[in-house]
């Protein structure tokens, strides 16, 4: 056999050991690389809590007894052993004592600037009664000029003894000489003299096609209650006059009240540009204590021209860019009345009643939105990559906003990862839950409206028409992602708040649904205890999209966490509404710490 010799060009052979030489050099660096890392040791945890029950909320719901925390975030969760064996010489130790730990509270439905300044000028006592409402306007009249307004908003009738409006002879009698209104969300009662101002008289008629009701008596005197009807309730300016000082220091008030309870994240469910600029100033001074995801309000009975301008604006707006304390990322608007003063729009009749004032057998309520203008609305937020909501009540509500959901998931795009939203949903039907679980559709349910005015809708509806009220046991088996929030309106405290911001009391009512002064309502819709305490975490979380940075307590993910009193797990039932929060951590910042004896 022959053997030929190959001669390579110079340069050819010097290009091969060129090569050589920049992969041994290349394997050389990448190996110094790896041997320096795997001696490098990593930074120890700046905090480790140890001696605890730490309730997780992971997809398994694991309890550990120990957290290691730096830089704002969880590092790692354990045992004592191992989250101890990572703490080094400047960490700090915490002993939790064997106290119960969950991931900060998410509050899904606040309105925290007017709520804050709600009691601005003076305190507003708790009303039971009728009574307590006329005194009430009573003692103003005294100290008002005559001939000025005097109004009282959101003293639910579902929520005074008599389950019922105050009357216009009644209000005639505690303000003659004041134009009086009696407000409730959409509706209220007035007084002659209010009626008169405003130009409501047998005569007055409501443009076509405005949702506004009033309510007349046989002769077709108006009787003072009014639904819907705010465009037309001439009331004066308020005469108060806080400072941008005093909104921002109630604010803070207000946030730090919300940590007292183990709050660490709201909603702020109707944002204006006034309240966008007291988070922003408040974040600007590092003292924005809640992590706060913005619905910025759009009024629907605008023209469609101005809610698309509304809508991009928010869409262009800085703050819809994620960041971690404030990010503006969905759109609020109203579809239908309230369920607390009867004008929520009903799939059947409310029926004639007494406590609402309804003397028309066909009536369903008021809607707002008619169907175009919905899906228009929802499509163009949904578009623009803001999550849209709409206030929908009752059940023929929530069908309406699941029918403008499912026609943009057929003829425009896929929704599901868009989150499209439902707030409030008291009243649902099978057929909606359905189509919610298929759409991916999630709602934001108030618990504490079943407690506190559960006897009142039982009075009213009977028992079997709320089979779907408040369906949290079919939602949670359903697949339908449900937080739960508070629609806090007015006054600081969690329990004397309308509406109640407690998350105990809250989560204890989805355990037992025993409102008060009425019997347990359809029980087998109680949630489990793992299921309560995930409505108010992982589950929110999910609704604002951030459910891999908070809701649970996992590596990575924000170290907002509260220290309980006592064990929610295994505690009577009825000491779950008394939970109290010994300690409350934001980005492992402690930001709530309960007084010695509170």
């Amino acid at each position: 056999m022959s053997h030929r010799r190959v001669r390579i060009a110079p340069e050819v052979a010097w290009s091969h050991a060129f090569s050589l030489f920049e992969a041994i050099r290349l394997i050389v660096a990448v190996f110094a690389l790896m041997l320096a890392a795997g001696c490098q040791q990593e930074a120890p945890p700046s905090h480790v809590f140890h001696n605890g029950k730490i309730v997780t909320v992971d997809p398994g719901f694991r309890i550990v007894q120990a957290m290691a925390i730096r830089d704002g975030r969880i590092l790692a969760v354990g045992s004592n052993d191992e989250i101890l064996g990572l703490a080094g010489s400047g960490t700090e130790r915490v002993d939790l004592a064997g106290k119960t730990v969950l991931p900060g509270l998410i509050d899904s439905h606040v309105h925290a600037p007017a709520a804050s300044m709600y009691e601005f000028e003076q305190p507003v006592p708790d009303m039971q009664t009728i009574d307590d409402v006329l005194a009430y306007f009573r003692e103003r009249a005294e100290k008002t000029e005559a001939g000025r307004w005097i109004t009282l908003s959101q003293v639910f009738i579902t929520r005074l003894k008599e389950q019922r409006y105050p009357t216009r002879a009644e209000l005639d009698a505690a303000a003659p000489r004041h134009p009086v209104a009696f407000r409730t969300g959409p509706d209220a009662s007035l007084n002659s003299l209010a009626l008169s101002k405003s130009g409501i008289d047998a005569k007055f008629t409501v443009p076509e096609g405005k949702p506004c009701r009033v309510e007349r008596d046989p002769k077709g005197q108006p009787t003072g209650i009014l639904r819907n009807c705010a465009d037309y309730i001439k009331s004066d300016d308020d005469e108060s006059s806080p400072s941008s000082a005093d909104r921002l220091s109630r604010l803070k008030e207000l946030l730090a009240d919300y940590n007292s309870v183990g709050i660490t994240s709201i909603v702020d469910a109707n944002a204006d540009h006034g309240g966008v600029e007291l988070y922003q100033a408040l974040l600007a001074k590092n003292a924005l204590t809640c992590r706060t995801y913005l619905a910025f309000g759009v009024d629907a009975k605008a023209p469609l021209a101005r809610i698309e301008a509304a809508i991009k604006e928010a869409a262009a707006s800085p703050l819809h860019k994620y960041n971690e304390m404030l990010w503006l990322r969905g759109i609020k608007s109203f579809l239908d009345g309230g369920m607390l003063t009867g004008s929520a729009y009903m799939r059947q009749p409310w029926g004639v009643s007494k406590i609402y004032s309804i003397d028309d057998p066909t009536y369903r309520g008021v809607r707002f939105i008619e169907p175009e203008k919905l899906y228009q609305m929802a499509r163009l937020a949904l578009a623009n990559d803001l999550q849209f909501t709409a206030h929908s009540q009752g059940d023929a509500a929530v069908d309406a906003m699941v029918e403008a959901y499912e026609r943009i998931n057929r003829d425009d795009f896929p929704v599901r990862d868009r989150r499209p939203s439902i707030t409030h949903a008291s009243f649902m039907s099978p057929e909606a839950i359905a189509k919610m679980q298929t759409l991916g559709i999630v709602a934001n349910l108030q618990p504490a409206w079943l407690y506190l005015d559960g006897a009142t809708l039982q009075q009213q509806f009977g028992v079997e028409r709320l089979t779907w009220f408040h369906p949290y046991r079919t939602l949670f088996e359903r697949g339908v992602t449900v937080g739960g929030g508070s629609d806090h309106m007015q006054k600081i405290g969690s329990l004397r708040s309308i509406n109640p911001y407690n998350p105990f009391l809250a989560m204890w009512t989805t355990l037992v649904r025993q409102p008060r002064g009425g019997g347990a309502l359809h029980p087998e819709q109680n949630l489990t205890r793992e299921q309560a305490i995930r409505l108010y975490t992982i589950n929110n979380a999910f609704l604002t999209f951030e459910e891999t940075r908070k809701g649970s307590l996992e590596p990575t993910k924000f170290a907002d966490f509260v220290v309980l009193d006592r064990d929610i797990l295994s505690c009577p039932v009825d000491e779950v509404k008394d939970v109290k929060v010994e300690a409350t951590y934001l980005g492992g910042t402690r930001v709530y710490t309960r007084p010695v004896g509170g």
